[in-house]
């Protein structure tokens, strides 16, 4: 059965090291289907996961914070969709989808709302388990790049602090997705060069990307819509796209 209201799995297995401390990544399950909640559990702690498991949208909303989440659209209170939106609004932990939808439509609004990944059912664990290590690598890189006392980037109005990841235009802060701040990260590091569509998709999504590149598109225009200049992203046909503000 699930977890209980506390948002902890009783059963879940943890890691821990010499001073007592767990070290395993606790991963958050929202999967209301028992026969495909169950193997999963078992094939994620055998790859060293600790994992928490909850039937519903609510359940999830409310349960201890997780380093991950896993998130089935389909849940008998709140559509998955809007428990992502919500979770996403408040945290930065990385999010994926698990979902029966194949339409690439659905794929890249989920990801525009907030979402790291997704994978489509039905999966093998291998697939899925190669998607978390993909997106705990990103991860752990842009927390690298935190790390760098010289984090922030100043083109004429537009300030980007990968440090705080926060996003200024004249003054005034932006509310930008995680994936739109690394889009608008990347481009900013170098303005007025040319970022590939290969290049952008390895470096903000992931390598071993393989789905469209669609949702590039759809991010782009997100930008583009906050930044309220759709001129400062400009589209080099068949290559890519370059950041360049105006003065």
């Amino acid at each position: 059965m699930a977890s209980s209201g506390d948002g902890r799995n009783k059963n879940a297995t943890d890691e821990l090291d010499d001073r007592g401390r767990n070290t395993a990544v606790r991963i958050l399950l929202v999967e209301d289907d028992e026969s495909i909640a169950e193997p999963m559990i078992a094939g994620l702690r055998r790859e060293g996961f600790a994992v928490d498991w909850v039937a519903t949208g609510q359940d999830a909303l409310d349960a201890e914070r997780a380093d991950f989440v896993l998130l089935d659209l389909g849940l008998p209170d709140l559509d998955g969709a809007e428990v992502a939106r919500r979770l996403r609004a408040r945290t930065t932990v990385p999010i994926i989808v698990v979902t029966a939808r194949g339409e690439e439509l659905d794929r890249v609004l989920l990801l525009e709302m907030g979402a790291d990944d997704y994978v489509v059912k039905p999966f093998g664990l291998r697939e899925l388990v190669a998607r978390i290590r993909a997106v705990q690598r990103r991860v752990t890189a842009a927390g690298d790049d935190r790390s760098d006392p010289a984090s922030t980037v100043v083109i004429g109005p537009l300030e980007v602090d990968t440090r705080t990841r926060r996003v200024h235009l004249g003054g005034d802060e932006l509310d930008l997705t995680p994936k739109e701040f690394d889009l608008l990260a990347l481009l900013a590091g170098d303005p007025g060069a040319v970022f590939s569509r290969e290049r952008i998709m390895e470096a903000v999504w992931d390598e071993h990307w393989w789905g469209s590149t669609k949702t590039l598109d759809v991010h782009i225009a997100g930008l583009r819509k906050k930044l309220g200049r759709p001129d400062w992203i400009t589209n080099i046909r068949g290559v890519g796209f370059r950041l360049d503000p105006t003065p």
